[in-house]
């Protein structure tokens, strides 16, 4: 069976069949500058994006009864023809399902932004696996917020500062700032090893690849990310810098080594960049369950250590609104502070 989004109920019995209603839908102020294809996608929750691109080039999708691309910018007032759509039950029990409710810690907040603390474990938005993430629950918890929008993104596995934006405004000039590098993102990360004080900046290439599944089955494994050299075409430049905050001597009665607790600072903003640089050099990140040492982690769990120590610290931008530069600080949670400040 197949459910219409947008169409009309059938009734029994019918005596004739008629074709499931399109909808027009007038865009908001809160929607205008949003790219078509996005704001398909928050309308026709559950529908897969490459469906969503399939009707968009058919042109069943219109904007003012014209054709459009999936990159036309929507405006205020302007009236969009959404098409019915099928998709599966198990999608649309999915989609009808909502996430649960729930607030994060609030750092700041005003009328254009929320910047919340974000607990480790948590991801930041659904897919991949993931039914929901914070968006989603946010989304739940304020009914009457029309706008919420993550203007970056954060591991599952990291704590820390994590922004919304409340206007479409809000998110954009956010969003040219990070993607402009004028933003300042200072993570504490707990490595292994004593770091070298003169070792302060980190300055190699990247590589995406997609691990190999377990023998004998087929599919993609999880993606990963590798340090490669320079004239790896697939490679992407980027700049970590380090700062040394404390050491942590070696707690030999629990098996521990020696441990540094380092300020690190992106100057890019590639996927797993800290987590890949900082284990690169022999150092890597307590508790990763990708690039770590293993057996310490082990460790570690049964020490109570259950996480990775990777905190995102420290974050400067300028405000959407007011222009003026802002600084906000999420200190360690006390399930890292503890650990390195032992009692």
């Amino acid at each position: 069976m197949k459910h219409i989004i947008g169409g009309k109920p059938p009734s029994h019995p019918a005596p004739a069949v008629h074709p499931p209603a399109a909808r027009l839908v007038e865009v908001d102020q809160d929607s205008a500058g949003q790219r078509l294809d996005n704001f398909l996608i928050r309308h026709l929750k559950g529908v897969p994006k490459t469906h969503v691109y399939r009707i968009i080039r058919s042109g069943e999708v219109r904007i003012n009864k014209g054709r459009v691309s999936a990159d036309t910018r929507v405006e205020a007032g302007d009236v969009v023809r959404l098409p019915p759509v099928r998709i599966s039950d198990k999608v649309a029990e999915k989609a009808e399902r909502p996430a649960p409710a729930r607030e994060f810690p609030v750092l700041l907040e005003d009328e254009h932004l929320i910047a919340i603390d974000k607990p480790a474990g948590v991801a930041v938005h659904g897919g991949s696996g993931v039914s929901f993430g914070v968006i989603e629950q946010l989304r739940q918890a304020r009914p009457a917020s029309r706008f919420l929008e993550l203007v970056h993104r954060l591991d599952r596995e990291t704590s820390g500062i994590l922004l919304v934006a409340k206007k479409r405004s809000a998110l954009t000039h956010l969003q040219d700032q990070f993607r402009e590098r004028e933003t300042g993102k200072t993570y504490l990360a707990l490595v292994t090893g004593t770091w070298p004080a003169n070792k302060k900046v980190i300055d190699l290439p990247l590589h995406k690849y997609l691990q190999a599944g377990p023998e004998g089955t087929s599919g993609a494994g999880e993606r990963r990310v590798r340090v490669t050299t320079a004239d790896d075409p697939d490679g992407m430049r980027s700049i970590t810098l380090v700062k040394v905050r404390s050491t942590v001597p070696a707690r030999a009665a629990q098996g521990l080594p020696a441990m540094s607790l380092l300020e690190v600072t992106i100057k890019t903003g590639r996927t797993h960049q800290i987590r890949v640089h900082l284990a690169s050099q022999g150092h890597a990140i307590v508790g990763d369950d990708k690039y770590g040492d293993f057996d310490l982690n082990k460790r570690l769990q049964k020490l109570s250590m259950k996480r990775m120590f990777l905190h995102a610290w420290r974050l400067q931008f300028n405000h959407p609104a007011s222009g003026e530069r802002v600084q906000l600080i999420a200190e360690l949670p006390p399930e890292l502070a503890g650990f390195v400040s032992p009692a």
